[in-house]
């Protein structure tokens, strides 16, 4: 009896440690859904490896995407690059991962995605580990639509028949051909574009907010360009790394002469034209800051962008000849020059001479523009495949 009295009380134990075992496993899953999906706010306490940064258009992105490059390059992890020739992965058209260099071999097991895309959730998932973190970045539709202008004057239909950013804003349907879907993404609604949507949508309030609903459930953080200190403090809080893996210097910057003055009517009218990405640039503002205070809080906030600066101030003393960006005619090593589009003068850097070796390394990689360095990195990764055409070989493998 005393042993039959033993075995029910092993075999009770033993089913409330399943139960608990199974409810402890429903919670898990159920934690690691709210991380992926709505928690935002837990800091990791190890550097985060697996990231995909939709690189949206003239809002800073070259700039974070040599800090993602640098982070690979560091750590030995394995970028999704454009397969063959391509710079781009697909866009205008919807990601798909066949268009990622080795995915048929591959499948899911990349590190980090950041070369231009127009997102597509389901696509990305197939290259993407389910640990992954995405972010992107946006920027005030104002000054992004006088960029655009002059980034893709010559590309864009709508731009090439204007004189002007003021000329197209004061009457854009007058340039702005439905028809020429494609060739004039860049005239309106352009980062509603990249994220996978329609740029010609009706503006209602029911389709709006859907959007923002699909875009905070797929992404994690989202940073801004005209904060773009605060959002590297936020991006290395986040991701879980250290200041100098966020530290950069400014890339695929325009000189002062290229940049248009809008006139107040011009910028007023930006935001009727793109009303979507006005509403889109809105909403991720107010979310970004109501996420500093609930983690960083402004008073750290400050105190680490001024660490960022300080860093940032030093790097340039150690590594360039001039103190700021400079014209592309005024650099030494061609092979360093940014490409040029339209009618932006994209500046570069020279760097100073005789720096040790170790110290020339860390320095070519804040510089280096980005189709040269994802050229070197596809060669590095991909050795027994032909460079793409824009390689060089500043760095030995």
């Amino acid at each position: 009896r005393h042993s039959r009295l033993l075995g029910l009380v092993t075999l009770w134990l033993g089913v409330i440690f399943l139960a608990g075992f199974f409810h402890m496993n429903v919670n898990i899953t159920s934690s690691y859904r709210m991380w992926r999906f709505s928690t935002k706010y837990l800091w990791p306490s190890y550097p985060q490896m697996n990231v995909m940064f939709l690189k949206t258009h003239k809002t800073a992105s070259s700039t974070v995407m040599n800090i993602l490059f640098r982070f690979a390059e560091k750590h030995n992890l394995t970028l999704a690059l454009p397969a063959g020739q391509n710079y781009h992965l697909g866009y205008p058209h919807r990601f798909m991962a066949q268009f990622v260099e080795g995915f048929k071999t591959r499948g899911q097991s990349y590190n980090i995605i950041c070369n231009h895309m127009r997102f597509n959730l389901p696509e990305v998932r197939k290259v993407m580990p389910n640990t992954t973190t995405y972010f992107s970045i946006m920027r005030n539709p104002v000054s992004l639509m006088e960029s655009s202008y002059a980034y893709n004057k010559f590309f864009t239909p709508a731009f090439r028949r204007s004189k002007d950013v003021n000329e197209f804003l004061a009457s854009p349907w007058t340039y702005y051909n439905m028809s020429e879907y494609r060739n004039n993404v860049h005239a309106r609604n352009y980062m509603w574009f990249d994220f996978g949507y329609d740029n010609n949508a009706m503006d209602t309030e029911d389709y709006v907010q859907r959007v923002l609903a699909e875009i905070e459930q797929a992404f994690q953080l989202m940073l801004l360009t005209d904060y773009f200190d605060e959002s590297m403090v936020l991006l290395k809080e986040t991701l879980g790394w250290e200041l100098d893996d966020v530290v950069y210097f400014k890339l695929n910057s325009r000189s002062q002469d290229t940049i248009k003055s809008m006139t107040p009517e011009s910028k007023e009218k930006v935001k009727e034209w793109c009303s979507l990405d006005w509403k889109l640039y809105q909403h991720f503002n107010r979310t970004f800051w109501r996420r500093i205070q609930e983690t960083i809080g402004l008073e750290k906030l400050d105190q680490e962008v001024n660490l960022l600066r300080m860093r940032q101030k030093e790097l340039m003393e150690l590594c360039l000849l001039d103190p700021m960006p400079i014209d592309k005619t005024k650099i030494k090593n061609k092979k360093l020059q940014p490409f040029q589009s339209g009618r932006a003068n994209i500046l570069g850097y020279n760097l100073k001479e005789n720096m040790a070796n170790e110290t020339l390394r860390t320095c070519l990689r804040l510089i280096t523009p980005e189709l040269q360095y994802m050229s070197y990195l596809y060669a590095r990764q991909f050795p027994e495949k032909n460079r793409k055409s824009t390689a060089f070989s500043l760095w030995r493998r």
